[in-house]
């Protein structure tokens, strides 16, 4: 039997934290179109997002402890590859993951009022994944970004899961690590699932837990390697879920 949220919580999310999460949406969308033309891959240019993760997290009562980030370079570029639960993993990678990254999403996220906009605005690649074509058109632009020290975050399941196990992992995320020789960094996030889940419009309050793992060398994978390569990612992630 599924626990019931106290009535007074439901209230509280529908009046008062979900208006405000609409409002600061559209602020930080439209701050961040203007900041980033003049202040291209800057940390000022993504404070706006950072801010905004952190604050639908405490609006929420959601709590995110984070392990691992003294594995990281921050030097480095990366291809961050990551589980994807629920949307509240948009949240929790904003907020705090340090880093000045692209996230690689889906073509109709680009159709949502301001978001798509600020999104496009700040670099973020679209994918069209029913155009092959595209889609290598979409990674090759997201390699072209990837230089001293900004990354690619990547949820290679594709979508959302509607159980709270992982799916399958598609190439894409490795394509580009084996073509710049980056390294891979599995990130797991659990948690995010019991806070809110995919087809509900409401939140658990809760922990969200972001463990960031050893970054994988892609020098010690061969292009023929890319199925044992893509297992031995999905098996970190899930090893810590």
């Amino acid at each position: 039997m599924k626990p019931k949220r106290p009535i007074f919580f439901l209230i509280y999310l529908w009046i008062i934290a979900y208006p405000i999460i609409a409002v600061i949406t559209i602020l930080v969308a439209v701050a961040t179109i203007i900041l980033s033309p003049f202040l291209p891959n800057s940390r000022l240019s993504y404070y706006p997002a950072r801010w905004w993760g952190r604050v639908i997290c405490k609006l929420c009562f959601v709590r995110v402890k984070v392990y691992g980030l003294g594995v990281l370079n921050p030097c480095q570029s990366y291809v961050f590859v990551l589980n994807h639960q629920s949307i509240f993993d948009v949240f929790v990678v904003y907020g705090w993951l340090p880093y000045i990254f692209k996230w690689m999403m889906r073509l109709e996220l680009r159709k949502i009022p301001f978001v798509g906009k600020a999104c496009e605005a700040a670099g973020h690649i679209f994918v069209n994944r029913t155009n092959p074509l595209a889609t290598k058109a979409s990674i090759q632009k997201a390699e072209s970004q990837l230089r001293n020290g900004i990354s690619v975050v990547i949820f290679p399941e594709g979508t959302r899961t509607y159980t709270g196990e992982m799916g399958k992992f598609k190439r894409g995320a490795f394509q580009i690590a084996a073509d710049l020789s980056l390294p891979i960094v599995p990130v797991t996030l659990k948690g995010s699932f019991e806070r809110m889940k995919r087809n509900s419009p409401h939140v658990t309050p809760g922990v969200i837990e972001m463990r960031i793992h050893k970054p994988i060398d892609m020098n010690f994978f061969r292009p023929e390697q890319t199925e044992e390569l893509i297992q031995r990612t999905w098996d970190k992630i899930n090893s810590s879920l």
